[in-house]
């Protein structure tokens, strides 16, 4: 029985190559939900920035930022957050 092509005849797509390309990639387009922080109710504990598994929480002076260009919209952040400062909104296209 013949296959074609193993996996070493295959073109590279999808495998990273090098380290540090990351910042290439936008991944914020694959969302369907974004998290909107409320400042007024932000205590700046932080806790968002901890559990995001992406970089896009961003630690300012006075609480966070969402670097929408990196997060998908999992909403880990509005879920861990004890003051409930970010709640989830239905991305508008």
């Amino acid at each position: 029985m013949t296959y074609g092509k193993g996996w070493k005849d295959l073109p590279i797509a999808g495998v990273i190559t090098e380290s540090g390309t990351s910042v290439q990639y936008k991944t914020g387009d694959w969302r369907s939900f974004r998290p909107v922080v409320d400042a007024s109710k932000c205590t700046s504990c932080f806790i968002c920035w901890i559990y995001c598994p992406e970089p896009a929480i961003l630690r300012k002076e006075k609480g966070v930022e969402i670097d929408y260009n990196y997060c998908k919209g999992c909403g880990i952040c509005s879920v861990e957050c004890p003051s409930k400062a970010i709640t989830m909104q239905e991305e508008s296209r």
